[in-house]
């Protein structure tokens, strides 16, 4: 059995984890609507520098998901499916939430938003439902993938615990200082790092075989 596309997948799966660190890095944060406007309207390269690598992150991510379930065979596959699953919702949700900062830069560049509508668009109920949506699509999916790889056993240790390390920094994120804050994604990278690395492997390769 041909497996030509999987480096290609695996290579897409790390350079995806690795936009999704840098978009990261790139997105300003900001505690008010005052300050989200005021970024957006002196800081709008930066701004929408983080949405267009967020956007590149969102695909490569969803192409790289095929390297990932090649680790599953047996064991492990049902719940590897669903995380696969949930993780696309959150890869989506990603693509979505670009467009939104490219569409919310162009509103505010046109001034047809001020600090008033901006303070009611955030607690517009779909809004949050989406946001919502996103987020516990990347990190269930994310602790889900960790839950799978550990049952399936076809990674080391570290990369599932890496995955898990990441989604429970989530709870305590908004009280680490900024810079620590942004840099936990780090261990996601380090764990879908060996995931592709293991799933390009010469033992995956000839099990798949």
């Amino acid at each position: 059995m041909r497996m030509d596309w999987l480096p290609v997948s695996a290579a897409l799966l790390l350079t995806g984890a690795l936009a999704l660190c840098l978009g990261g890095f790139l997105l300003p944060q900001s505690d008010s609507s005052a300050e989200s406007l005021r970024i957006v309207q002196e800081q709008g390269g930066q701004w929408m520098a983080a949405a267009v690598v967020l956007f590149i992150a969102s695909i490569c991510l969803s192409l790289g998901l095929p390297a990932v379930m090649t680790l599953f065979q047996r064991r492990g596959w049902t719940v590897g499916v669903i995380a696969a699953v949930v993780l696309e919702v959150g890869f989506i949700g990603t693509a979505g939430f670009a467009m939104l900062m490219g569409f919310f830069r162009a509103l505010v560049n046109t001034q047809t938003i001020k600090s008033q509508g901006l303070d009611d668009v955030a607690t517009d109920a779909g809004l949050a439902i989406f946001l919502y949506a996103w987020i516990a699509g990347l990190y269930v999916g994310e602790l889900l993938l960790a839950i799978a790889l550990l049952r399936a056993a076809t990674v080391p240790r570290w990369v599932p615990i890496a995955l898990i390390a990441h989604a429970l920094t989530f709870p305590i994120s908004g009280l680490l200082p900024e810079y620590l804050s942004k840099a936990t994604v780090l261990l996601l990278v380090l764990g879908f790092a060996g995931v592709a690395i293991h799933a390009t492997s010469p033992q995956n390769r000839q099990r798949l075989s």
